[in-house]
Order: structure tokens, then sequence, then C-alpha cells
């Protein structure tokens, strides 16, 4: 992996007794498209408020180098965050909210700013609690994007958004935002929609690091074995955490070089490596 530029060590959360943290190690590199994954309740939004000071732990975070402290707003010299409730404010119109970013935020670059908002479409008149949900996602993404920022985290961004606003979305971070130079840590529920822009993976459960490797290694080193449903005692024998039935076939993720005489072979997607990691459960990913 690349340089580390966010680190975190030991890191730990309570909500009285309930530990939605349970002693996170992280390095993330520059550069990078990194996804954060669990089932809710995992603790990822808890770790993403950890990693932006907002909230009170055990453990150390730090940024290059920098020890990252409770409600510590240097980190926002290189941090921009997009919640998965949008902070606007519905009294202001689109312009006024503008302005407003604009006057209290150094980091605002004027002329990517007016490149965006040149083709958003965004009505800037109108109040900000008139505009549809997408519309909102669409006007805090874009002025998120005018900070120069060096990392970016997300947290279930296009939650509630069709799938034309979720397309926008991420064409938009990877065209305006994400260079060699830039992070980005994202935590979302549609791994299936995410697949394809990521370069690493950590899969988080009950508060917990369970795997944080390169995607593609990590699909490489895995592969999906079906056999006939009455076969399928020859892959509980190695223990997969779950196993899927589909038109008289059983299949589970295994090993890459495990071999079964008759199997079919394919290649496991972000979500089959995920449930073969945490189990499945009747939430999603």
């Amino acid at each position: 992996m690349s340089e580390c530029v966010y680190r975190v060590e030991n890191l730990s959360k309570h909500y009285g007794k309930f530990k939605a943290l349970d002693g996170v190690d992280l390095s993330l590199g520059r550069g990078r498209m990194i996804g954060l994954l669990g089932k809710n309740g995992a603790g990822k939004s808890t770790l993403m408020r950890c990693m932006l000071g907002f909230l009170k732990h055990e453990g150390k975070v730090s940024l290059d180098g920098r020890l990252v402290k409770h409600l510590d707003h240097r980190i926002f010299q290189d941090v921009a965050f997009i919640p998965d409730v949008s902070g606007l404010d519905d009294r202001l119109t689109v312009k006024q909210s503008m302005d407003y970013v604009r006057g209290v935020n150094p980091r605002w670059n004027e002329e990517r700013a007016q490149k965006l908002f040149s083709t958003s479409n965004l009505p800037p008149k109108l109040k900000v609690g008139k505009l549809s949900k997408g519309m909102k996602t669409k006007l805090y993404l874009l002025i998120t994007l005018s900070l120069d920022v060096s990392y970016l985290l997300l947290d279930e961004p296009t939650l509630g958004l069709d799938i034309a606003f979720r397309k926008e979305f991420f064409n938009t971070i990877l065209g305006e935002f994400f260079d060699e130079n830039k992070t980005i840590l994202i935590s979302t529920h549609q791994a299936e929609e995410v697949e394809g822009l990521l370069q690493e993976v950590i899969f988080l459960d009950k508060g917990r690091v369970i795997l944080h490797e390169e995607l593609d290694s990590l699909k490489n080193s895995r592969r999906v074995v079906m056999l006939p449903r009455e076969r399928e005692q020859e892959l509980l024998a190695f223990k997969p955490r779950l196993v899927s039935h589909a038109l008289g076939t059983s299949s589970a993720v295994l090993d890459a070089g495990i071999e079964i005489p008759g199997a079919e072979y394919g290649r496991p997607d972000l979500a089959d490596i995920f449930l073969s990691e945490v189990g499945g459960s009747n939430e999603t990913v």
C-alpha cells in the first residue's frame, strides 16, 4: 500500500455499555479509493466520526503525523466530509449556501466552484428546503468539491437517491476530485455500485476490522465454487461462512487454490467476498 496519511491506532468507542469500536487499527495511503463495508451497526459511521474528531474515543487518530484531537477544527484544512444527512440550512437559497461557505472556508476554490455549478442545473434562487433530496445531495457534493482538500470521507452519501443521481454522484467524484494525491474513504451499502472504483477495501464487523486488502489481490485469492445441490457437503467440508443456493446448485467463496472434481468456478464480486467473510443476514452490505 502507498504512503500512510491517516493512521488509526487501537481505536475504541463506547456508547454506555455498548462497544461500537473495538481496538481498530488502520493505515490509509495517499491517492487511494478505499471502500468501508459492514453490516448495519458495524461501526462505520462511528469510525468516520472519530477520524474527524467529532467523537471522544480511546486510542489515537493522526493525519499526516498530526494527532487529531476532539473537535479540532484544523482537520478541515485538509479533510472534507459528506455524511448521510445533509447539513445544509433549508432557509438559505442555493446561491446563499455557496456564498456562506465561500466566506467562511479559506479552502474555497472559486474557479472549480463556477465550473461545477455552471453545469449543475441547480436553481440559484431556490431555497434549499424546496429542493428534492437528490438536488440537496448534489448541492452538498458540489460545495464540498469546491474546497481544496486532500482527503474526502463519504458516509453513505447516496442513501435514498435514485440510480441516475447515484451514477452522476460518483462520476462527479471521479471527474472533479480524485487524483493520485487525494484519498477517498467511502462507506456504502451499495457494494456493487462502487466495486469498479475501489482500489482497497476494509471490512468492519461488530466494531472490529476483519479485513483490509487491495481489492484486486483479494479477488484473485478467492473464487466461487459451484456444485450440484446433492454434493453440498463437499463445500461444507471447507467450513465456508455462507453457502448460497440457486437452480439446483450450491455455491461458496473458497480459497482460489481449492480444487473439487467436477465443480464449476467463477470470479467472486465484492459482495460475495464480504458475505463469505462476515456471514449472511437479513441485512445488506
